[in-house]
């Protein structure tokens, strides 16, 4: 992960770099802009936190995302969301915690056949999630419970679909590395591993 990291910001960026020089679409509608709903679905094993084996639930949100095509080919993309909501539990413990993230996710994205109907597309990208207003529940009720912000890379894959010259169908998904320290009355108990895939679809306007 300390490799992929360094390339995914690298990717993020670079393209805003040189898009001056890359920019050979002579079609003035390079905004895309799409609206839509995704679930946020984390990995079976999320980590052990206090010696118990922690488990962190999936939460479906409305999404959006808009993105800029340097080229018929390239395009660099930005995913926000309404607050993705998920519970924390122990096992033998049950529900302990609650929380809500944002995961904004700023990606270079390339599409195979953006001249067809149907174009499938692959990115990678960086993720920054803020997690916020986490609660203390059950077993943890009244015990101050706090969840670091993530830093990580992210891979993304999906399928356009031309409903007309303006409109736009898309399926996707995306992987994001997602670690974070969890801390109970200021002391550390462990690191979610959250890891999640977040798939959805939505309706997407180009001008």
């Amino acid at each position: 992960m300390k490799v992929l990291l360094p390339l995914a910001i690298a990717a993020a960026f670079g393209a805003a770099a040189i898009a001056p020089a890359a920019h050979a679409d002579t079609n003035d509608d390079n905004w895309v802009v799409r609206f839509g709903v995704h679930a946020v679905d984390p990995k079976s094993n999320n980590g052990t936190l206090a010696g118990a084996r922690a488990s962190v639930d999936s939460n479906v949100r409305p999404t959006g995302s808009i993105e800029y095509m340097f080229t018929p080919n390239l395009g660099v993309d930005l995913l926000a969301a309404w607050p993705f909501q998920h519970d924390v539990k122990l096992s033998g413990l049950g529900k302990v915690a609650q929380t809500k993230q944002l995961p904004p996710t700023l990606g270079v994205n390339y599409h195979f056949m953006p001249d067809r109907t149907v174009s499938p597309f692959v990115g990678i990208g960086l993720n920054y999630t803020n997690f916020f207003d986490t609660k203390g529940t059950g077993a943890l009720a009244g015990d101050s419970v706090s969840i670091a912000n993530s830093w990580g890379v992210a891979a993304h894959a999906g399928i356009d679909v031309k409903i007309n010259a303006k409109w736009i169908f898309t399926a996707d998904l995306r992987w994001m590395n997602i670690e974070s320290d969890v801390k109970v009355n200021g002391a550390k108990v462990g690191t979610a591993k959250i890891d999640p895939l977040a798939y959805g679809v939505s309706l997407g306007y180009r001008f």
